[in-house]
């Protein structure tokens, strides 16, 4: 199991990533975050993010839907942003966030790679 800084580290070894955090759904607050810049600010990120799950999590209310989200994916033209909501007890009300240059990043692997490393968290 992987303390939160480790796992950081680990997504920021997947192909292509710019940047990752780990976010409270509830606050908007960033519990860890590495990688960004200049035009990238993981906190922003992270805090706009959070309008987004809460947001979608709502429509699946809505809808009566009973499954959980696995990732929330924004296609730029330059970049792919996943979203990843932690399923283990333990991380209930966290997401992952990943940033990827769309240009080095295999969306298909890093998707998976984000899961190995969501496992590995222990929170």
């Amino acid at each position: 199991m992987a303390n939160t800084e480790i796992a950081l580290k680990e997504a920021m070894m997947i192909e292509g990533a710019l940047g990752v955090a780990l976010v409270d759904v509830n606050s908007g607050m960033s519990l860890g975050a590495m990688g960004g810049g200049k035009d990238l600010d993981m906190a922003v990120a992270a805090a706009g993010n959070t309008d987004l799950v809460r947001a979608k999590l709502r429509v699946m209310e809505m809808l009566g839907l009973t499954g959980t989200i696995e990732d929330i994916l924004t296609t730029l033209s330059t970049q792919y942003h996943v979203i990843r909501p932690l399923t283990a007890h333990s991380g209930a009300g966290l997401f992952l966030y990943l940033v990827l240059d769309r240009k080095r990043a295999n969306l298909a692997l890093a998707r998976r790679q984000l899961q190995l490393v969501e496992a590995g968290l222990d929170l």
